[in-house]
């Protein structure tokens, strides 16, 4: 049974991850701060994923922790080596995650992000544990007109938050071409995740005010916000507003499974992938689709484009596709229903569970 330390493993993303991986057999050790998620949703990982285990400490443990808390994370790691389980790898989702908030909090975007997986790569590399995947994002592209988003595109981020992801992509590229090195590195670039677990156990929970685009829609269902904004309706694009790459949460999920899986299989590297449908869905028409699929009304208002936004996103997955024959399986319609779903069996978030 392999076992894997999960940085922000208590998040949206996180969440999915953890669920799948201990469905699959993993022994996982949770880290999270609870900056912006929740201990209620531990309790929701266990209910979905060890639903029988009585002994399930034994499979998942949860600490939490910052990363730049370098003591208490070695001390996780000095743990697991005595109880002669050391980590076989950590997936590293932490970290603070709104471009917009980094742009008026540069200095709290750079000390959470970097130094936390600073103080990371440190313990992993003295504890020899070099297999490592990292939550990397497609921001880091910032304004690239060539589309469809390829790896080889030219990485020039426009906020403090992409910034630290590139700069963590070309830290983690330097310790693979270390002298004697043996680290093995994938980092996956995400595009716009949504939705939620089918079961609606589990979603998307932000502590803070949402600044994704499908936590605001689902507060305006819910009559929490009165409108939703569109930033722009005169983009150039088939309706005016902007068009991204939208992904299902449990297809992001599987793309974490087949990454560790292929590490443990294949030699020593570093790669970057792509994981997003390879298909772009605007913001009118994701309102118009979560309108029809939940039955629900979204009222909405034009407001001026805001500054770093882009036209049109979406990524080009083939890499994805060739090296961990991984595939997006779910649709725009599942997303919109299971993100939903969530909301309505948990109209308080994990608030309900705590």
């Amino acid at each position: 049974m392999k076992n894997i330390l999960v940085t922000g493993g208590a998040g949206f993303l996180g969440s999915h991850i953890c669920t799948l991986l201990l469905q699959n057999n993993y022994k996982l050790t949770i880290v999270d701060s609870l900056i912006n998620s929740s201990l209620g949703v531990i309790r929701k990982i266990e209910k979905l994923s060890l639903p029988n285990n009585i002994n399930s400490s034994n499979k998942l443990k949860f600490v939490q922790a910052d990363l730049r808390d370098y003591k208490s994370i070695k001390n996780i790691f000095e743990e697991a080596k005595l109880k002669n389980c050391p980590f076989d790898g950590v997936i590293h989702l932490a970290g603070l995650k709104s471009a917009s908030e980094s742009v008026d909090l540069p200095l709290l975007y750079w000390d959470t992000n970097l130094i936390g997986s600073i103080n990371l790569f440190k313990i992993m590399d003295s504890y020899n544990c070099k297999t490592i995947i990292f939550s990397s994002s497609a921001s880091i592209y910032g304004l690239s007109n060539k589309l469809p988003f390829k790896e080889e595109n030219i990485v020039k981020p426009i906020s403090p938050y992409g910034n630290t992801k590139s700069v963590i992509e070309k830290l983690l590229n330097d310790l693979y071409k270390s002298s004697e090195s043996s680290w093995k590195i994938v980092c996956l670039r995400y595009f716009n995740p949504i939705g939620a677990h089918p079961s609606g156990e589990i979603g998307e929970d932000p502590n803070d005010q949402p600044n994704n685009i499908f936590p605001l829609l689902v507060k305006v269902a819910q009559g929490k916000i009165s409108k939703f904004k569109i930033y722009g309706n005169d983009w150039p694009t088939k309706d005016g507003t902007p068009l991204r790459d939208y992904i299902h949460v449990m297809d992001l999920a599987k793309a974490h499974f087949l990454a560790f899986e292929y590490l443990e299989k294949n030699g020593n590297q570093y790669l970057e992938m792509n994981i997003g449908t390879g298909k772009g869905t605007s913001v009118f028409e994701l309102i118009k689709i979560f309108q029809e699929v939940n039955q629900v009304e979204i009222p909405y208002i034009y407001e001026d484009r805001r500054k770093g936004d882009t036209a049109v996103v979406y990524a080009d997955n083939l890499l994805a596709r060739k090296i961990l024959n991984w595939r997006p399986e779910r649709s725009i319609e599942e997303m919109c229903r299971d993100g939903w779903n969530w909301q309505l069996k948990n109209p308080n978030g994990y608030g309900d569970n705590l």
